[in-house]
């Protein structure tokens, strides 16, 4: 049977369970083999060197070097994260192409483009320019974050606009406790920014370096059953469209546009400024806790937080990095997925205590390594009533990985929200007191072998279409923006696109778009595909 161990760190009112699943209760840590590769290299180095033969040498040497030039060509065909992307500009990893061609790739590696234009406006007259001479070629610009987004949702293969170098903090009302800063300022720098002023962010989401036009636009979380969306926080932004030009949207100034472009996935402007409501910068006191399944059911609270802790640093590895040097000996061996969950719950126990830290340094957590994920957003009663649907699409889920074999590698990570006013964010409600909760599930790409990769991609969609089948529905589960995938298959698409128009307000957006952006340049083909025109626009 599976096992599960969710680790509750208290720190309300945020809440946030990594599940944890093991086929028994050993959680001990297993000893790491050798490298695989390592001794295969010796031993063809090895046999080379001992043959009599010099044929057999040069056969054996050949061996080797077709060995390592394959595995060079697949290192540098999927770009790795590594400190560059911290650096301002410097978003993406780039192999040379010829002439003026470069191979963009989002942060996981998972999909990627082939353009010629990535524009990199220094200021808004720029940016202006950038769009309007777009428009008059009729010449797709795409608005592209940080590129952490799993389903590479910014990339165009026509050309993409960044605003990696307008990052600058423009204005703080201390009184107010708002700050007005460039939509391509990443979180960790404004959170930096804004500490001399005594204030932060209400919420964050897991990563921080995404920039906040990106963060904003795909409608992306924290966590606290009393804290909405991060597009919660946007008072006023300034949009520059095709059509209308530069344009600020407010809930004074055209209120309906405003809360529709807040969560607008790019295309109704490029987001050139924001402003946001922040709080006081305080500290916290984090718990970090672990609990059965039966545990939680008889304490839920959706208003404590869970999340992970902070990582040993083992060998000169991070846990998360750990962990990838774990799997990639065997990712898709159940067997093998259930020993590394079981380090790692291991590992949860070990951590278990207090710490005491200013709200920006403990609300973020390490994602991982590269990966394939889906993350689901559905409602789980109010504050005043939860209904327990939350848990029951976890027990419901656990059961499905027994069920399937699923070599599903920790953790599940389940995290609550309040509702969204802006009509296109999963968490949309009009209730005050509705919670969501979000479930995202994950297959790592801990290797740069291309037949493993594509092994591991395979299993994660077999995993996704398992949930997308038996659960989505029931729960009224809908994908965040930054991770939903368009299917392949003209008729899975067509439910999928059904299915859209269940939940969200796809013709008024659509009539948005075709006011703001009638050439569609801030398009790209997942928008088209996402959101094809109506029969009667």
């Amino acid at each position: 049977m599976l096992r599960s161990l969710s680790l509750r760190r208290s720190l309300h009112p945020h809440h946030r369970h990594l599940i944890i699943l093991s086929s028994s209760s050993s959680t001990t840590i297993p000893r790491a083999r050798p490298d695989p590769i390592r001794p295969f290299c010796t031993a063809t180095a090895a046999a080379a060197t001992t043959s009599s033969s010099s044929s057999e040498v040069r056969k054996y040497l050949g061996y080797a070097a077709l060995v390592l030039f394959c595995g060079a060509g697949t290192y540098y065909s999927f770009p790795f994260p590594d400190n560059a992307k911290h650096k301002k500009a410097q978003l993406f990893r780039y192999a040379p192409l010829p002439e003026d061609l470069h191979t963009v790739s989002n942060w996981s590696g998972t999909h990627e483009v082939q353009t010629r234009f990535f524009h990199q406006p220094e200021s808004l007259a720029q940016l202006e320019g950038v769009v309007q001479e777009a428009d008059a070629k009729r010449a797709r610009i795409r608005p592209v974050g940080s590129g952490l987004s799993p389903n590479g949702i910014g990339l165009s293969r026509v050309g993409m606009v960044n605003l990696a170098l307008m990052d600058r903090v423009l204005e703080v009302d201390k009184e107010r406790k708002t700050v007005r800063v460039e939509a391509g300022i990443r979180v960790q720098q404004l959170v930096d920014g804004i500490k001399e002023h005594g204030l932060t962010l209400q919420n964050f989401a897991s990563i921080r370096e995404q920039q906040i036009g990106g963060i904003v636009q795909v409608g992306a979380h924290g966590t606290g059953a009393r804290l909405p969306p991060i597009d919660e926080q946007v008072i006023s932004m300034k949009l520059v469209t095709p059509a209308k030009g530069t344009i600020e949207v407010s809930k004074e100034k055209d209120p309906e546009l405003f809360y529709l472009a807040r969560c607008g996935l790019g295309g109704l402007g490029v987001v050139a400024e924001v402003t946001l409501q922040c709080v006081d910068r305080q500290e916290l006191v984090e718990h970090t806790t672990v609990s059965t399944m039966q545990e939680i059911k008889k304490n839920h609270n959706p208003e404590v937080k869970s999340s992970n802790n902070d990582e040993p640093d083992i060998n000169e590895l991070s846990f998360t990095e750990l962990r990838d040097k774990l799997l990639a000996l065997d990712p898709l061996n159940k067997d093998h997925v259930i020993k590394v969950n079981q380090a790692e719950a291991e590992f949860r126990k070990k951590s278990e205590g207090y710490r005491v830290g200013w709200s920006d340094e403990i609300l973020g957590f390490d994602c991982g390594g590269q990966q394939w994920v889906s993350e689901t957003c559905y409602p789980a009663g109010t504050l005043s009533k939860p209904s327990m649907k939350d848990l029951e699409f976890i027990e419901e889920l656990k059961r499905l990985i027994e069920k399937e074999d699923i070599p599903a590698p920790a953790p599940i990570e389940q995290r609550w929200t309040a509702r969204s006013k802006s009509p296109m964010s999963p968490a949309s409600s009009p209730a005050e007191d509705d919670i969501f909760s979000w479930v995202g599930i994950i297959m790592y790409l801990p290797t740069s072998d291309a037949r493993q990769r594509k092994e591991i991609t395979e299993e994660f969609f077999h995993y996704r279409r398992l949930t997308q089948k038996q659960l989505w529905d029931r729960y009224s589960a809908y994908e965040h923006w930054a991770k939903i995938e368009v299917p392949k298959e003209n008729e899975e698409l067509a439910a999928l696109q059904a299915r859209l128009r269940k939940r969200f307000p796809v013709d008024a957006y659509n009539k948005a778009r075709r006011e703001l952006d009638p050439n569609k340049i801030l398009s790209n083909n997942k928008l088209e595909k996402l959101f094809p025109p109506s029969e009667s626009p």
